[in-house]
């Protein structure tokens, strides 16, 4: 099964960083989170991936042009200006990037790749978002279910800390670091698709994947939701990058489930 990811956005928020990179690139411990991503679908064998680029599409290219290189230990005789790979530590994948406008909206991206993705069920996802997700689970549910899409859903982490009162003296009980939110359940990618909703995607390059096709999937129920109450969590502000950057430091990443 192909994986899709969008990876096309501008990332304003991290202006500093984007000006010299596409969001996906930027970097979580020792490699950008675009690859995070992919070692999670590959941990559950998925290695044909799609890349939705357009903003800075070419930083993306480049970095998977030259990822074998990377991974290998390399003889360079200058002599006769040869090269050799004495060993090499790659991921066995296929990597389609696809340049899918800089403006194109997530609808748009998508369906630009139709040609790859039609000819059965595809996984999409964000990417510039992490996960502990179970994809074996998620699949299992997806063809349980007879859906057009299975969308991961999940419950953000509150921004602020807590603190729980007694509500008979109002003295403060506990300070909750960081709890749940409100309580609603979001969109949080990781989506199992079918060829179907590629007619639900009508006004091309502008069209948002989470406004209209998603709406009017709902409408026709053909959309269901997988919760998942396990780790999540979107690289939206910089804030959000240094706590991904301290768990990853830390040694328990709760989405690093490959090996090195």
């Amino acid at each position: 099964m192909k994986v899709a990811i969008l990876a096309g956005g501008f990332g304003t928020r991290f202006s500093e960083e984007t000006n010299l990179l596409p969001k996906p690139m930027i970097q979580i411990g020792n490699m950008p989170i675009l690859l995070h991503i992919m070692k999670i679908y590959s941990y559950y064998g998925f290695n044909d991936f799609i890349i939705l680029g357009g903003y800075m599409c070419y930083a993306i290219k480049e970095f998977f042009l030259n990822y074998y290189l990377h991974k290998s230990d390399v003889c360079f005789n200058l002599k006769d200006n040869s090269i050799q790979i004495l060993s090499n530590k790659t991921e066995p994948w296929q990597v389609i990037v696809l340049d899918t406008g800089i403006n194109t909206m997530t609808g748009g991206r998508i369906k630009r790749a139709k040609a790859y993705l039609e000819d059965g069920t595809f996984m999409l996802t964000y990417g510039d978002g992490v996960s502990d997700i179970n994809i074996i689970n998620l699949i299992n549910f997806h063809n349980e279910h007879n859906s057009a899409v299975t969308m991961t859903a999940v419950q953000p982490e509150g921004r602020f800390g807590a603190i729980q009162l007694d509500d008979q003296s109002d003295l403060v009980k506990k300070f909750i670091e960081k709890p749940q939110g409100d309580g609603a359940w979001i969109n949080g990618g990781f989506f199992v698709c079918e060829p179907d909703i590629f007619d639900y995607i009508r006004q091309g390059d502008s069209t948002i994947w989470e406004r209209e096709p998603l709406e009017q999937l709902a409408f026709d129920n053909k959309l269901v939701a997988y919760k998942h109450r396990g780790f999540w969590k979107p690289m939206d502000m910089l804030r959000d990058k240094i706590q991904l950057e301290d768990l990853w430091n830390s040694g328990k990443a709760p989405w690093k489930v490959w090996d090195d």
